[in-house]
């Protein structure tokens, strides 16, 4: 599902159901409002797609059943963030199925700013599937913003207090 894109300087963001998702659809809701930019929410279904589509019908249907939960995940985390999609900013939604951070950079044109959320990954998580903000930040023709994730203040191995205990110990 995609709507009719705004022209002019646009507003980018990749929205999925993570919190640093969140984040960055909260940054990117204040950045347009204070520059007066239309906001354009991209959620890409990472559904597997077939090489040829036409050869298998069932994958019509499985591509605009994605295209269509699209819509809802995107709905479901402006509710999330600001209480429903903001009257006072141009919004856009696009739905997608595929390669994340190809989709992305395909819509970002020159001039648009392209915001993306990093939070943290597990091993497996970074071994098997690759970083969509690291891809449009090296792929992008326009600006890249990535919002990280803010990590609990409560948490000492994410604070980094467990590595300044171990390296202030003394050896014998």
């Amino acid at each position: 599902m995609e709507q009719d894109l705004p022209g002019g300087a646009r507003l980018i963001v990749g929205v999925d159901e993570s919190p640093a998702s969140r984040w960055a659809l909260a940054w990117a809701i204040g950045a347009a409002r204070l520059h007066r930019m239309a906001l354009v929410a991209v959620h890409v279904s990472r559904a597997p797609v077939h090489p040829f589509p036409e050869a298998l019908p069932v994958q019509h249907a499985l591509k605009s059943g994605e295209e269509a939960r699209c819509t809802e995940v995107v709905a479901g985390v402006f509710d999330d963030v600001a209480g429903g999609v903001p009257d006072d900013i141009r919004t856009a939604v696009v739905g997608r199925v595929g390669d994340p951070g190809y989709h992305l950079v395909d819509l970002a044109r020159e001039g648009d700013l392209l915001v993306l959320g990093r939070g943290r990954r597990g091993l497996l998580s970074r071994i098997f599937l690759p970083s969509t903000s690291m891809y449009c930040a090296r792929h992008a023709k326009t600006t890249v913003v990535i919002v990280q994730q803010p990590s609990p203040p409560d948490d000492p191995e994410l604070s980094g207090e467990r590595a300044r205990r171990f390296w202030s110990r003394r050896h014998p």
